[in-house]
């Protein structure tokens, strides 16, 4: 079938062509040109206008700079890694996590702002709604943008990324992901968090929402335990640890009892009891069904579909009576012939039932097994639907945040548990991986990661990045007072001050922000318990970002950037610069204390130089035995290289 599309344009290129021969000037070359790379641009994909942010301006003439804040700093265990929470824009703060985490992160969890027109989030500083008419473009180009840097901070070899998203940019979302991330298997499941459902007007009220998980190079998914991701509902007759019963009717358009004649035949239940007396054997297709001898007391059932088709059961008559002779096939509601049906357990369950997987605790009244998974569950892959207790947000989101903070300061928070499942198919096997989340919000990946890692006993590092803004209604509140933006107070409300920092110190302290231990056990994978009044062996140091001018007038540029290099290593090596194990030498009074007292270098393990230091040989001799680094260029090289330094 031919491409009129292609036609037209190789038509108009043609033209093109023709015309460039006739108008050599170089205005209408470059206007040529133009138009025909617009010709031949992408034809399949998303097509979105580009917009600029305030942060892209800033960026042309200031670097991004981090400092640590050291009111906010917890350590509870200083041999542990170090995790960070960095509060600022998040494109600035992609920006330095760039130079010291390109492609060594493992796991990208994030949830952006879902867009909904509900104005849900801002745009250069101003909130988006509905009626504006580059919402989506606006949308799509922030998200492009940062989902570029994240690209790179990502393990090519050995990562995922995983982004949570509602109906409303969930094609976006997908197109715009498939676009950038052409070499990942991507996938998409559908998630339960409120099966209550959304008050809507004239919609259908939402349950749900989606999960894109792009998994990159060798990464693998850990399968995990059936019990875990059973499907909650009444039709499923799966509990936690059970063993699974299927129904032996087949139910494909093409199992029709001519198809296989050996698996047409009667189960012959005894009307009284419901429990199952004899099978029969297979009815050759010619023969009435309603013409079998049915044994006093007892009634037929065969496969019949409910508008009364006949079907095939789905074993042969023989492995069948075998199966009940050994207790792996059974009936339920025996005693109402419309209500029947006869279940077994499949060949994996019974091979896992004698390689002793399964233990047997007893058996029914006819002699049908009953027992469940030693190890807490079968190992199977997840499927793509969830609808999991665990992942209600508001149980195990709303509910338990205002637990460890007191109050609702954080509208939809992610359940804990959704989130740490979501991250352990991904890093169960990797106790030291790196994972970034730079939509932050109310810090529920870093509670998750520190609940793996006290599962588990794993060491896995978490850098989260949040803005510090402030909800609508209370802009306008502060508004009305008088209260400007950027003072102490207005400061002191945004999210990551308010709800970031506090969740993470009270979930790690065990304790709520009046000081009371926190009541409750955390669900784990592993059945360990885990009290959250015990809270986590975690350390944390808390960064802003700021800025400082890239051509500055009147001090090196060189000189500025020192004063920030000591964040820059702590967040690349997850570790405190302390001045004593960890040390930084940015000139030779540094040298002088830290290297050629004795006291202070037997105490040095890690040592970072500055290039521009000049060393004599007794101090390169000494500094060689500390396995010393210099500072990494790719921190600020470019920089400095632009201004000559």
């Amino acid at each position: 079938m031919a491409n009129i599309t292609k036609q037209k344009r190789d038509q108009m290129l043609a033209f093109l062509e023709k015309l460039k021969t006739e108008h050599s000037d170089d205005e209408s070359v470059k206007a040529f040109n133009e138009i025909e790379s617009h010709l031949k641009d992408k034809k399949f994909g998303l097509v979105f206008e580009e917009h600029t942010e305030e942060v892209d301006e800033l960026l042309e003439e200031n670097i991004p700079i981090l400092t640590a804040d050291d009111k906010r700093r917890i350590c509870k265990d200083s041999n542990t890694p170090w995790n960070f929470i960095i509060e600022g824009d998040n494109l600035q703060a992609l920006y330095l996590l760039e130079k010291t985490h390109r492609g060594r992160v493992q796991c990208i969890y994030i949830d952006p702002p879902y867009n909904t027109g509900a104005r849900d989030w801002k745009y250069n500083n101003d909130y988006v709604d509905k009626q504006d008419v580059y919402r989506h473009s606006k949308w799509l180009s922030f998200m492009q943008r940062r989902l570029a840097i994240a690209k790179r901070l990502l393990d090519p070899d050995d990562s995922v990324l995983i982004v949570t998203i509602d109906e409303k940019e969930y094609l976006h979302l997908g197109c715009l992901l498939e676009e950038m991330f052409p070499e990942a298997n991507m996938q998409m499941i559908s998630t339960v968090i409120k099966p209550e459902g959304t008050n809507r007007v004239n919609e259908f009220s939402r349950t749900n929402e989606y999960i894109y998980f792009l998994i990159l190079g060798d990464a693998k998914l850990t399968p995990t335990k059936s019990s875990m991701f059973e499907i909650d509902n009444e039709t499923s007759d799966s509990k936690p640890n059970s063993i699974e019963w299927r129904n032996l009717r087949r139910r494909e358009n093409t199992s029709v009892r001519s198809a296989r004649p050996n698996q047409f035949y009667p189960f012959f239940v005894n009307s009284t009891t419901g429990l199952i007396d004899s099978i029969g054997e297979a009815i050759p297709y010619d023969v009435d069904r309603n013409s079998i001898p049915v044994p006093s007391g007892c009634y037929a059932l065969f496969p019949l579909k409910p508008n009364g088709e006949e079907t095939l059961w789905g074993k042969h008559y023989e492995t069948s009576r075998q199966l009940l002779k050994q207790g792996y096939l059974k009936i339920e509601n025996g005693t109402n012939p419309k209500k029947a049906i006869i279940k077994y357990l499949p060949s994996g369950i019974v091979k896992d039932i004698e390689s002793g997987i399964i233990t047997i605790t007893g058996r029914g009244s006819q002699n049908d097994v009953i027992g469940h998974y030693s190890n807490g569950g079968k190992v199977v892959m997840p499927k793509t639907i969830w609808y999991l207790p665990s992942h209600n947000s508001q149980t195990n989101g709303s509910l338990l945040l205002k637990k460890t903070i007191g109050e609702n300061r954080f509208n939809f928070p992610k359940s804990l548990y959704a989130v740490a499942d979501c991250l352990r198919f991904f890093v169960s096997n990797k106790p030291d991986a790196i994972i970034v989340d730079f939509f932050a919000g109310s810090g529920t990946t870093m509670h998750a990661v520190n609940l793996l890692n006290a599962e588990d006993g794993g060491h896995r590092k978490c850098i989260l990045v949040t803005n510090n803004e402030i909800s609508e209604a209370e802009e306008k509140a502060f508004s009305q007072q008088g209260i400007q933006k950027g003072s102490e107070e207005w400061d002191s409300r945004g999210i990551a001050k308010y709800v970031t920092w506090p969740r993470t110190v009270c979930s790690i302290e065990g304790k709520d922000i009046f000081g009371n231990e926190i009541d409750g056990k955390y669900l784990t994978s592993n059945n360990k318990t885990i009290y959250m009044k015990d809270g986590f062996v975690s350390n944390v140091k808390y960064f802003t970002c700021s800025w400082t001018p890239r051509k500055p007038e009147d001090y090196l540029l060189s000189n500025a950037l020192c004063l920030h290099i000591k964040e820059m290593i702590e967040l690349q090596n997850s570790i405190e610069v302390d001045g004593v194990e960890n040390v930084l030498l940015l000139n030779k009074d540094d040298i002088k204390k830290n290297i050629l007292d004795p006291v202070m270098y037997d105490k040095a393990k890690s040592v970072w130089l500055n290039q521009g230091i000049v060393l004599n040989s007794e101090e390169l001799k000494l500094l060689n035995k500390k396995g010393f680094k210099y500072i990494p260029r790719e921190f600020f090289g470019q920089e400095l290289r632009e201004v000559a330094e």
